[in-house]
């Protein structure tokens, strides 16, 4: 049994927010079919890397556990197919910028008439409303226009955006939950509704200790490179073969800190004895510990913080962190088989259930893959399917 047995989720969303989003359902055992444009389907099929001459890595990431179908929307008999699917289905997930849907009789109200049920989740740059809804949705734009960007990189330096979309992958974090939400509320109402949500808003809901600064203070944050703008010591520091992080703010850890690199004077030092005296003469402070911690190695200094108690780690390369044991023990590096190359790696899932445990299941589907399967479970008859076909409605 899985958690999301007997959903089905329509994905007719691109590249990576709606696409991550349907996964995670996937993930969780939902029958996700994905919705692409017949001849070059998602854009991701386009981008890299690329794992073989047309397979793109980045496609693979984040469709797995899903059927495909190619649809011509644009095609009123696609749209007719489209429509079908809804009626079966209790999710309709998609990222066109707002109004498109609309033209292409997708969008909520039209589908919410043929199937009451249905949730129907929207995800773009800005919202279904507001005077930035008619703006396309990139991660890069989002994340300046919500302050990430202007509290992310060192001080002093140039705006620098953080090294993981996290716009988009919030967004279809911030999407699944929304969609969780409305199903919970169907059991008790019966009825579906819309799940709107957007990349702006998304880097504005992940601001929350720099909002609240500006709100309490009226203080606009700035950069602190890998520092804690609520705390210190909490950040990277030099070592003799490279840095490592270390999480000393609090009252316990700080005097152990000190104890290790060998300066048990700092938490009588008047500038640093309580938290807001070390933020307020950070630099000072992270002088401080260099002088000592830059005399060792990082694995010299991790083993004795371990052995304090003191909450400390490696930065690791994302190869590195893919190898650690850890990673391994926690099942988060799984193989899938792949129809034509055979197996790969990939991510496992982030979430353990102890009765429906979420798993990868087949990797993305082909362009269209299912589309016979998909449509002959619907009653569309196999002399229909090939006219479709030879018409490009289908593919």
């Amino acid at each position: 049994m899985t958690a999301l047995s007997g959903v089905r989720v329509l994905d007719i969303s691109q590249v990576l927010a709606g696409p991550y989003a349907a996964m995670l359902l996937a993930d969780l055992g939902a029958d996700v079919i994905k919705v692409e444009a017949p001849g070059h389907g998602d854009h991701s099929r386009q981008m890299a890397p690329r794992v073989a001459d047309n397979v793109s890595g980045a496609y693979l990431a984040v469709n797995r556990n899903k059927r495909g179908v190619a649809i011509d929307l644009k095609d009123e008999r696609g749209r007719g197919l489209l429509h079908r699917l809804a009626e079966t289905s209790d999710i309709v997930i998609e990222n066109f910028r707002p109004g498109v849907a609309a033209r292409l009789g997708i969008d909520y109200a039209t589908l919410s008439a043929l199937n009451p049920r249905l949730i129907h989740c929207s995800i773009s740059g800005f919202g279904q409303s507001g005077p930035y809804a008619p703006r396309g949705g990139f991660d890069l734009v989002a994340q300046g226009m919500a302050g990430l960007m202007s509290v992310t990189g060192e001080p002093g330096g140039p705006p620098v955006k953080c090294g993981v979309p996290i716009t988009d992958l919030g967004s279809g974090l911030f999407a699944t939950y929304g969609i969780l939400a409305a199903l919970a509320a169907r059991e008790r109402t019966g009825r579906g509704q819309q799940v709107d949500t957007s990349l702006f808003e998304t880097g504005l809901g992940l601001g929350v200790w720099e909002a609240v600064e500006y709100f309490h203070t009226g203080a606009t944050s700035q950069p602190t490179g890998s520092a804690h703008r609520l705390g210190a010591p909490y950040q990277a520091f030099r070592c003799l073969d490279g840095h490592f992080t270390v999480g000393a703010d609090g009252d316990r850890h700080w005097p152990r800190f000190c104890e290790v690199i060998g300066r048990p004077d700092l938490p009588g030092d008047p500038r640093f004895g309580t938290n807001a005296d070390r933020l307020a003469n950070l630099p000072d402070l992270v002088e401080q510990i260099e002088a000592q911690t830059s005399t060792r190695t990082r694995d010299e200094w991790l083993e004795r913080l371990e052995a304090a108690g003191v909450p400390a780690g490696p930065i690791n390369t994302v190869p590195e962190a893919l190898s650690d044991p850890h990673t391994r023990a926690r099942n988060m590096v799984v193989d899938v088989e792949h129809d034509t190359l055979g197996p790969l790696k990939a991510l496992g899932p982030v979430v353990k259930l102890s009765e429906t445990p979420a798993e990868v299941r087949t990797a993305a589907p082909g362009l269209g893959q299912h589309t016979d399967e998909v449509f002959g479970q619907l009653g569309v008859d196999a002399d229909t399917i090939d006219g479709l076909r030879r018409d490009a409605v289908v593919a």
